[in-house]
């Protein structure tokens, strides 16, 4: 990230706003953080955590996933939560979001760095919020810029 002593970079500002949104975060495994800019205003920003209303494994005290030892990036059908690129979608104004730039980040639970690669599903939902760009970073601190329907 860049220097203290001077303004940072644009993407090095977002990537820190998308960090500390992250903290919002409910879940026991991983705190992600997302936010959606046009014209460097933000849109919108989402952190994963369970549905509105509903239970998070912060109060419940339990990661299903986890009890389960299901590895990560698999069975997201048994997390009850929303991923923060998908509720920053759902809190965003879909009209305002066409061409419009995802910044996300993520933390295991030990407080490392854990890559911000959009999963599958919420690729898909990348692409038909028409984003042009996503922007995250990796487990290894680099920062990775794609188009939604370019991420592999």
């Amino acid at each position: 990230m860049a220097d203290a002593s001077k303004r940072p970079e644009w993407n090095d500002y977002f990537l820190d706003i998308s960090k500390a949104v992250g903290k919002r975060s409910t879940c026991l495994r991983r705190k992600y953080g997302a936010i959606i800019v046009k014209d460097k205003i933000i849109i919108s920003t989402g952190y994963n955590g369970a549905p509105r209303g509903e239970a998070n494994c912060i109060d419940t005290g339990l990661c299903e996933r986890q009890r389960l030892g299901i590895k990560p990036g698999q069975n997201y059908e048994l997390c009850v939560a929303v991923h923060a690129e998908q509720n920053a979608i759902i809190n965003g104004d879909p009209e305002k979001m066409k061409g419009a730039t995802a910044y996300i980040v993520g933390y295991n639970a030990d407080g490392t760095l854990a890559s911000g690669k959009p999963c599958l599903l919420c690729r898909r939902m990348l692409r038909n919020a028409m984003l042009d760009k996503v922007i995250y970073l990796e487990s290894d601190g680099s920062t990775v810029e794609v188009a939604p329907k370019d991420i592999k």
